[in-house]
């Protein structure tokens, strides 16, 4: 037995409870708890279709509302009893103090009257972060003392913040980034010009101001380092700073403008890791500029990168253009000729047709058990070569060129409703004789599978039962005096 606080009250829940009343304002036929039913409705009913409502069955005890008509009153009257029925499980809920958890919660459907206030609190689509941490604290982060793959990387306070769009184009700051997972989003972000100062997502300490915890619940946190700055102007120049100190948003009045400098544009981590789940380094790389009224609403641009250690990147002379001094990137392609063994050729193009697990038996019927052995049809294979000249050329290399699959099915069981059953499957490789290109020239082969189903079945023969026969004799002197 549960026992809790106080007790439920069900009686007006009971008495205004009512399983086949299903048109509104209107009397349900045989519905003797339709609230819409009057005394002329009840001459026409028979019986009472639902005739005990009752509450939720995991009570000990609980409200039973009993329906009925009395005929014999005229007109027909409904009766109504309220009666208590015991549980006999010994596993029942004696009082509750929490209604709502008995039943699901009914979500609230937006209406044109409420869609406009249901975004106005969404803000932009944005999660609770402290319900997100926690929850994310609990349940996601493994116990063990490293990182997992798409495990949200850990901060001192809550974890890494990777924005990006959700049920919108809007960004989402409090989406977090995951061990091991590249991304590289855009979203669109709406800003007050006049308080772009005071806006955490277009500043650089936003996002070089955390520290990464080496592995889940650590107390060594890795720093993260700005390797680069890029200053985008109006014009969209672009000019490396000598230095990576943190620049903070600035508002400018410039007549009857207004211009926000040191806007973070993209941003860029690059999150070296080791084979033991650890996260060892932190580099930042970001563009900011200057961002007037008309680049709003502005977007920006996030990228995530994770790095093994001990391992060399492609090494880059630019992002994306040339930086005077380094190298020009250049590549060669090797040599090689573009013609392949014959037995390597027919390897493929067998294997290419066969594909994966080519089976060797089917089922006669659509429901065959797998224990039941002689409802499985062997599959019969065979090869045939096709030459077209009637001769194989000395040169020449034996290519599949087919695969025709032949089912033979017949129909099975009663006339009124026969089934269909497989008999018999044959898989047929077909070959065909090419003659061997000579170096430098190309030859197309064209490869086809085709399946057939013929229909074995036997003419239905109606059987009869044999025609009736009289199987008496007549007395000797039946045809007296006659004969």
């Amino acid at each position: 037995m549960i026992t809790a606080h106080c007790s439920l009250d069900l009686l007006g829940s009971i008495a205004a409870l009512c399983v086949c009343d299903l048109s509104p304002a209107q009397c349900d036929v045989n519905c003797c708890c339709d609230p819409d039913c009057s005394s002329v409705d009840f001459s026409v009913f028979s019986a009472c279709s639902v005739p005990v409502v009752t509450g939720d069955n995991q009570f000990c005890s609980q409200k039973a509302a009993i329906y009925s008509l009395n005929f014999t009153a005229n007109p027909p009257q409904r009766v109504f009893k309220l009666v208590d029925q015991i549980n006999p499980s010994i596993f029942c809920i004696h009082t509750t103090n929490y209604k709502p958890a008995l039943s699901f919660i009914n979500p609230e459907v937006p209406d044109e009257n409420s869609f406009d206030t249901l975004m106005r609190t969404a803000d932009g689509f944005t999660l609770n972060a402290e319900s997100d941490i926690s929850f994310t604290t609990k349940l996601d982060v493994p116990s063990t003392a490293k990182y997992e793959y798409g495990v949200p990387l850990q901060t001192s306070d809550s974890f890494l913040r990777f924005p990006s769009s959700l049920t919108s184009s809007l960004c989402t700051d409090n989406n977090p980034a995951a061990f091991l997972v590249n991304q590289a989003v855009k979203c669109t972000r709406k800003i007050n010009l006049e308080q772009c100062e005071e806006t955490e997502a277009l500043s650089m300490a936003f996002y070089s101001s955390p520290e990464i915890r080496r592995v889940p619940d650590s107390r060594t946190k890795v720093p993260i380092t700005v390797q680069s700055v890029v200053i985008q102007s109006l014009n969209k120049t672009l000019t490396r700073r000598e230095d990576t100190d943190v620049l903070q948003p600035a508002l400018v009045n410039a007549g009857h403008f207004s211009l926000c400098m040191n806007v973070v544009l993209e941003v860029k981590y690059s999150l070296t890791y080791t084979d033991a789940g650890e996260v060892i380094k932190a580099d930042l790389s970001l563009l900011v500029g200057t961002v007037s009224s008309v680049m709003v609403p502005l977007q920006q641009k996030f990228e995530i990168h994770f790095l093994q250690e001990n391992t060399k990147p492609v090494p880059l002379s630019g992002n994306p253009g040339y930086v005077m001094g380094l190298p020009l990137a250049a590549g060669f392609q090797p040599h090689k000729t573009g013609a392949l063994p014959c037995r390597l050729v027919a390897q493929k193009v067998e294997s290419l047709l066969w594909g994966q697990g080519f089976p060797d038996y089917v089922a006669s019927f659509g429901n065959s058990q797998t224990q039941d052995v002689l409802d499985w049809v062997p599959i019969h294979f065979i090869t045939q070569s096709f030459n077209r000249k009637h001769f194989v050329l000395q040169d020449s290399c034996q290519l599949p060129g087919a695969l025709v699959i032949e089912v033979k099915w017949t129909k099975y069981g009663s006339l009124l409703n026969p089934q269909a059953k497989i008999v018999n499957v044959t898989a047929n490789l077909i070959s065909s004789s090419f003659p061997e290109a000579s170096s430098g020239n190309e030859r197309t082969i064209l490869i086809s599978t085709a399946v057939t189903f013929v229909d074995v079945s036997a003419p239905a023969e109606a059987g009869f039962r044999a025609p009736p026969a009289i199987n008496a004799r007549l007395p000797f002197n039946f045809f007296f005096p006659f004969v």
